[in-house]
Order: structure tokens, then C-alpha cells, then sequence
């Protein structure tokens, strides 16, 4: 049996949980997320709770057991409370700034790049080198992350570039390390 499948989801109070066949949808303060659960599994309602079920322990219906749940408690999470990611900018002259709900990042182009704030997406920025992607759905959140991140990698040699807050760069030393 999954040791994370098996967890029920606990459903806070001011989250609704609507069932409808295969289909869930958690309404939270927040907003709103839907999921549609795979074939062989099925979730069950139970007071303040969701369990999710498997028919048997064939390779495919173990595969989703556990992915479903985990998918199904980012849902309740995320309308709840939401997701954030901190990221920050190294470089000399790489900054970002926040243009109405979009980003615009000068990152050592000869242009300067916007990044368009997409729906149910926010961003934050504490100073011209830190911000944050806030959002309720955990993927899209770390989906914009990571196509932020790929503006301008963090660099091996100089720690230049975009990066997760708290993230570690590998250093290389260079030609003249011996």
C-alpha cells in the first residue's frame, strides 16, 4: 500500500469539495482548482476528509495512488493558502522591475524583457533584486518560476544570472585555478 496514499486529505473548514464522477473541484477563500482523477482510482468523501482509493495493486493503479493524493492536498493547500516562490537576481546591473502586474527584467540584453502576469498568477517585488511568484495552483507557480530562471541561467563561473532564493550554485574556477 502507498504510505502517502493511503493519508487522507484533510479539508479545513471554509474549503468546499464538490465530487462529481471522476471529476473534484476544491473551492477555498482563495479560488478555485479542479482536477480530473485518472481511471482506477477513485476519492472518496468522508467527514472533513478525502480519501483516495485504489481497486488493486496492479503497477499503474500504485503509480497514480499516491500521485493523485499528493495532487489533490496541493489543491486544498493552494486555496487556502497559496504558493509562493522567493527568487533573486546576481549581476551587476540585472535588476527587475514591476510594470502594473508584469515584470520587466534587465538581465545584460540590449533589450529590456516583460514577462506577462498570467491569470490566477501574481508577482511581488521586494527590491530591484528580489521578487516572488504567488499563486494557488503549485505547478503553474513553479512552472513561471523556472521559465523566469531560464531568462538568464545562473552562470558556473561568476554566480551571475536568476536565481531560487537560497539556491546554491556550483562555482568552477576558471582558467586561472590551479
Amino acid at each position: 500500500m502507498s504510505r502517502i496514499g493511503r493519508l487522507p486529505v484533510t479539508v479545513p473548514s471554509g474549503v468546499d469539495v464538490t465530487l462529481n464522477g471522476q471529476d473534484v473541484t476544491v473551492k477555498g477563500p482563495k479560488g478555485e482548482l479542479s482536477l480530473t482523477v485518472p481511471a482506477p482510482i477513485t476519492v472518496e468523501q468522508t467527514d472533513g476528509a478525502l480519501e483516495v482509493k485504489r481497486p488493486n495493486d496492479e503497477r499503474e493503479a500504485r503509480s497514480l495512488h499516491g500521485l493523485t493524493r499528493s495532487l489533490l492536498n496541493n489543491m486544498v493547500l493552494g486555496v487556502t493558502e497559496g504558493y509562493e516562490k522567493k527568487m533573486e537576481i546576481h549581476g551587476t546591473g540585472y535588476r527587475v522591475a514591476a510594470k502594473g502586474s508584469d515584470l520587466e527584467f534587465s538581465l545584460g540584453y540590449s533589450h529590456p524583457i516583460l514577462v506577462k502576469a498570467e491569470d490566477g498568477i501574481s508577482f511581488a517585488v521586494e527590491n530591484p533584486t528580489r521578487f516572488s511568484v504567488q499563486g494557488i495552483d503549485k505547478q503553474r507557480v513553479g512552472e513561471i518560476a523556472a521559465n523566469i530562471r531560464k531568462l538568464r541561467k545562473p552562470d558556473p563561473y561568476k554566480g551571475k544570472g536568476v536565481r531560487y532564493a537560497g539556491e546554491q550554485i556550483r562555482r568552477k574556477v576558471g582558467k586561472a585555478g590551479k
